[in-house]
This record gives structure tokens, C-alpha cells and sequence, in this order.
């Protein structure tokens, strides 16, 4: 019987793919850094970090927690790549391609006028009083010319 294969083999000899577990050693704004059991380290990017939209990663996990890796790549310089999402299998019914993101607005056609938000309703005021201002400088220079 063949022994057990290390961490180590088992990562450098894995072809893209395969799925390891680690441990959070650092988070950062834009992802994720796991160490292996045989200390090999890599980056998690934020759009890897889960199958929802994350904001915050410290909000999902923290150091020291143990997670499972698929390993994405690993560069010329020797710097693995790993995803956290791609390790779980997707949820039921998620429509990631279409799914909303905070702060986006995007739907086809116009607006509603109770979807519209301050800033909106703020810069439509701009706009009327605007085009009222000039209106009202037309007036007034076309008066003085006559």
C-alpha cells in the first residue's frame, strides 16, 4: 500500500482543480490568505470568497478559521491562487450572473418616481430650478435688448 500523500505533493503535483483545506492566516480588503497544513500559503480574492455578494470578509470569516480550497493556479513566481466558492457547490436557485449588488440600480427602462433615490430626487430638483434660472436670464436679456 503507498503512503499517504502530503499536503505539499498533493498540491504541487494536483492538477487545477483540486480541493485541500487550510487555515486563514490574514485578511485583507481584497481577499483571503490560507495556509496548508505544510505551510504553503495563498491568496483567496474577495470574488472567490463566496457565492453571494461580499462586502466585508471579516463579517464571514476570521483568522484561524478552516476552510476548503480548490486550487485555481499558481504563477510564475510561485504564488497559488485559491477559491473558497468554487469548493462548495453552488446554492439552489442562485442566479449569480443576474443577482443584485448593493448600490446597483440597473433595471431596463425608466425608474418608477417611488424607486428614486435622494440623490435622484435631489439632482431632478437641480435640473427643474436650473432650467427655471435660465429660462427666467432668456427673459430678462431679450427684455433689455427691446
Amino acid at each position: 500500500m503507498s503512503e499517504p500523500i502530503s499536503s505539499l505533493d498533493a498540491v504541487q503535483k494536483a492538477e487545477v482543480g483540486a480541493i485541500l483545506t487550510g487555515k486563514i492566516t490574514g485578511i485583507t480588503n481584497f481577499g483571503i490568505f490560507v495556509t496548508l497544513s505544510d505551510n504553503t500559503s495563498g491568496l483567496v480574492h474577495i470574488s472567490e470568497v463566496s457565492h453571494s455578494f461580499v462586502t466585508n470578509i471579516a463579517d464571514v470569516y476570521s483568522v484561524g478559521d478552516e476552510v476548503k480550497v480548490k486550487v485555481l493556479a499558481k504563477d510564475e513566481k510561485g504564488k497559488w491562487s485559491f477559491s473558497i466558492k468554487q469548493s462548495e457547490p453552488k446554492p439552489e436557485g442562485d442566479n449569480s450572473a443576474n443577482s443584485y449588488r448593493p448600490g446597483s440600480n440597473f433595471k431596463k427602462g425608466k425608474p418608477k418616481k417611488e424607486e428614486l433615490s435622494d440623490f435622484e430626487k435631489m439632482m431632478n430638483k437641480f435640473l427643474k430650478n436650473s432650467e427655471e434660472n435660465l429660462r427666467d436670464a432668456k427673459r430678462n436679456s431679450e427684455s433689455k435688448r427691446n
